[in-house]
């Protein structure tokens, strides 16, 4: 993985991040700054790692924790995305949906 990702080390208080999915219901994030957007279909967070796109149906959000950088979703999870520089017009055309 770190050959994709390259790790440094922070010396903020929020921790590494890791995406754990229990039956594709509940989603369990690590290493999140910032929630961007959310509603019962799309969530828009920021990690340690970039922008992630959660997308599903019914999502809620079961838990934040803003110190620990903990978010946990629950809800029919359809879809993950990253949304990296590398991938621009693709963020552009989420981010012009996401602000109609």
């Amino acid at each position: 993985m770190s050959q994709y990702y390259e790790s440094t080390p922070t010396k903020g208080s929020v921790p590494d991040h890791d995406v754990i999915m229990r039956g594709r219901k509940l989603l369990e994030i690590t290493g999140v700054k910032q929630v961007e957007s959310f509603d019962n279909e799309e969530f828009l967070l920021e990690t340690s790692m970039g922008f992630l796109a959660i997308r599903g149906q019914n999502l809620q959000m079961k838990n934040l924790d803003v110190d620990k950088g903990l978010v946990s979703i629950k809800g029919k999870i359809f879809d993950l995305v990253y949304l990296d520089e590398q991938h621009g017009e693709k963020a552009k055309g989420f981010f012009s949906k996401l602000f109609r």
